[in-house]
């Protein structure tokens, strides 16, 4: 859509080097001639698993654990050692994925990535059966998931476009919130591996409207995150105790997830990612890219991306996003976390 009213313009997360796009793509197939998506079950349905990160390992772990044989490539086969270790098999490419499997999961890091282990020549379309559904939960382009959508259409292919919230706790404890775009018949066939997965569970619309959906999600994200790293700055200079001001509003209208799951990171030094700092910029990047085709101005986002981009260059990119604090405490001269040497008391 162009009119900027629903989203804007053609609408990709990463394994290997990225492909050059096709120049032609092959036409849709009609629906009447895609065979209808499996009936998605435990013990009668294959999974294919395409990148087991932060957050994919876990969420694969979940389905074989529920009695789906999973079938899984990554980069490297060591980051697959903990799922081979409990059943999935192995495949050394994304198509000797797709060949063995009914449904196809691929959760990535960047669109070129997602581009090359869905579309590319040792990608999951180029080995699949006819019948069977790809399902990208990659934060990624709404254009790329059209894209595929309609590459798939053309093999009599089903695909689906399922980002997710929740980060690595969410991925841990099976409590994501999944945003899907594509089919409802297709969406309906594969909600059985979903409720596997997360807890919140939507269709949102066509091809892309997932995608479309989680940029949303990283819109209201990235200003909550600046205005929590300087709630805390704050408590910090004039010389509260930061873990009772963050008992005080926890539960307040100021509450939010990034204050409940995150802030105690903050408080406590922790960086470690459970969404790094990269992937962030990738999103809010393409959020803004949206934005700028729908001709719609989003100051708070531009400034959050900056900030993000800041950590980036201090050499933070693979820190989490609660990292964020130590872009915002630089601006003051201040160093994080606090120190009981370094005390904080009212500022003059």
């Amino acid at each position: 859509m162009a009119d900027g009213r629903r989203g804007a313009g053609p609408g990709s997360d990463g394994y290997g080097p990225a492909m050059p796009a096709e120049s032609s793509k092959p036409p849709s197939a009609p629906a009447s001639e895609l065979l209808p998506p499996p009936t998605v079950s435990p013990g009668s349905t294959r999974v294919g698993w395409i990148g087991t990160g932060v957050m994919g390992a876990s969420m694969c772990g979940h389905l074989l654990r529920k009695g789906y044989a999973v079938t899984v490539t990554t980069r490297t086969r060591e980051r697959a050692r903990g799922l081979l270790a409990d059943g999935a098999a192995w495949a050394d490419t994304p198509a000797e994925v797709a060949a063995r499997s009914d449904v196809v999961f691929s959760m990535v890091g960047l669109p070129a990535d997602v581009r090359e282990v869905l579309l590319g020549p040792r990608g999951a379309l180029a080995g699949v059966a006819p019948g069977a559904v790809l399902v990208d939960m990659t934060t990624s382009e709404p254009s790329l998931a059209v894209e595929i959508g309609q590459q798939a259409a053309g093999k009599g292919v089903h695909a689906l476009d399922a980002p997710v919230s929740g980060g690595d706790v969410g991925a841990r404890n099976a409590t994501l919130s999944i945003m899907v775009g594509g089919p409802a018949q297709v969406f309906d066939a594969v909600r059985p591996a979903f409720e596997v997965l997360g807890t919140t569970i939507t269709r949102l619309g066509g091809h892309g409207a997932g995608q479309h959906t989680k940029m949303v999600n990283q819109i209201l994200i990235a200003s909550s995150m600046v205005a929590m790293a300087e709630g805390l700055l704050y408590a910090y200079r004039v010389g509260l105790d930061i873990e009772q001001v963050l008992a005080a509003v926890g539960s307040g209208a100021a509450g939010s997830w990034s204050l409940a799951n995150l802030a105690p990171r903050v408080i406590a030094g922790d960086v470690a990612p459970g969404f790094f700092v990269d992937h962030m910029v990738k999103d809010l990047g393409i959020a803004l890219a949206e934005a700028r085709r729908a001709r719609l101005a989003l100051p708070g986002l531009a400034l959050a991306e900056q900030l993000y981009v800041a950590l980036q260059a201090q050499g933070r990119g693979r820190n989490g996003t609660q990292a964020l604090v130590h872009a915002l405490a630089s601006l003051s001269g201040l160093d994080w976390p606090p120190s009981p040497a370094t005390g904080a008391g009212p500022q003059g």
